[in-house]
């Protein structure tokens, strides 16, 4: 690592050459001939969105280590794994008996620290596992889902709370958003806003990039404490670690994604949405020197990010809002306020498109800006063909 980083800098490891330097630095330690009875353990490969094959195929050269790697069986993940050498294939569906008594070793597990934390007497503690066995299903984010329920119950409320939960993760999600559906004043409109924005995310968003980009009031914009408390009202679909929000798992996603309460009018809809207030936030944020460095041809990998950070809340913006577009309903595209001449895309690059290459820069996202501007470029060849095919007048 250190000959590499002493020839390159650590800009080595950013942007797109991060998966080429990294890649070669863990295959040549995986090879070392020192390493010895080494086991590494990838969990929900196919939770893997961004350039998963380069990670099977790493996982399917051949070194000194073992790995243990868990996954939907989805077919391109077979087809790689399938051409490593030797290989143990369990299938959980064919081994229902041995994940049942893991379940219940861990229903056992979370119950005994309920009983401890809620004081609960004997005949409660028996009565929430006899409940939790009898409906997981062998399903370990079920349990941990009633479990967190459980963890803000009263005690005196326990056996009527989880008589009513039901048994079954698509039961329980549909019980989590009626939830969200009953809550008082604007609440469900707001949570609303934050599950479907980080739903259709191509990451993780941090709390201040919530705010912008999920369109909630600007008094709640301004204060993370604000949002994260809006994101604790959205059930247990997100969680926040270290100021990022995640959803729980990949049946959650699916499941919000198949919701018309969070899309009552598509998920392109929502990519346009995302799009709008995208462009919107860099039209207010972007400017010259926005970290006020005073210098020009500052060398980059000497820059520190200042306190507050003026780019924290369109940093998502700056690198995904063509993707956005890219993903809209095919009619949002060729909208008159979009790619068009005075179109927002066009206001924002005649105004704001230096600023917005230096704040690129500046999130060592060179790279993704380059192929945002070849992918905006092929949305306006596609918005040319269209008005030239429809003669409606209109100028892209």
């Amino acid at each position: 690592i250190r000959e590499k980083h002493d020839h390159a800098g650590k800009q080595l490891f950013e942007d797109g050459n991060a998966w080429e330097a990294l890649s070669k630095i863990l295959a040549a330690m995986l090879n070392d001939p020192s390493l010895d009875g080494a086991i590494l353990i990838v969990d929900a490969l196919d939770e893997c969105k961004t350039n998963r094959h380069q990670l099977l195929d790493l996982i399917a050269t051949p070194s000194r280590v073992k790995w243990i790697v868990s996954s939907r069986n989805w077919q391109d993940i077979e087809e790689n794994l399938d051409n490593t050498k030797q290989k143990v294939r369990l299938h959980l569906e064919l081994n229902k008996d041995s994940i049942s008594k893991a379940v219940d070793t861990y229903i056992g597990y979370k119950v005994d620290g309920l009983a401890r934390h809620k004081k609960y007497d004997k005949e409660t503690r028996d009565a929430v596992e006899n409940h939790l066995t009898s409906n997981a299903d062998g399903t370990f984010l079920w349990v941990a889902l009633v479990c967190q329920e459980l963890q803000s119950t009263d005690i005196w409320d326990v056996l009527g709370v989880i008589e009513k939960i039901p048994s079954g993760l698509e039961a329980l999600y549909d019980r989590m958003i009626r939830h969200i559906q009953n809550l008082g004043r604007r609440n469900p409109e707001m949570c609303r806003h934050v599950l479907s924005t980080v739903a259709v995310a191509y990451r993780p968003l941090r709390l201040e990039e919530l705010g912008r980009l999920s369109g909630l009031p600007s008094s709640i914009q301004r204060s993370t404490d604000h949002v994260s408390k809006i994101t604790s009202m959205c059930g247990s679909f997100l969680t926040i670690r270290d100021n990022v929000v995640y959803i729980i798992h990949q049946s959650a996603k699916d499941f919000l994604f198949s919701s018309p309460f969070l899309f009552p009018s598509g998920i392109t809809h929502q990519h346009h949405a995302l799009f709008s207030r995208s462009l919107r936030a860099l039209s207010e944020t972007l400017r010259r020197d926005i970290y006020n460095l005073n210098v020009s041809g500052f060398p980059i990998d000497q820059v520190s990010p200042p306190d507050p950070d003026p780019l924290a809340s369109i940093r998502y913006s700056c690198v995904f809002w063509v993707d956005h577009l890219d993903d809209s309903e095919p009619r949002a595209k060729m909208s008159d306020k979009d790619l068009q001449d005075a179109g927002i895309v066009y206001d924002l690059l005649r105004k704001k498109y230096l600023y917005w290459l230096e704040s690129l820069s500046l999130l060592r996202s060179m790279s993704e800006g380059v192929m945002a501007v070849q992918k905006l470029e092929t949305l306006v060849v596609s918005c040319y063909k269209f008005t030239y095919k429809t003669g409606n007048g209109l100028t892209c």
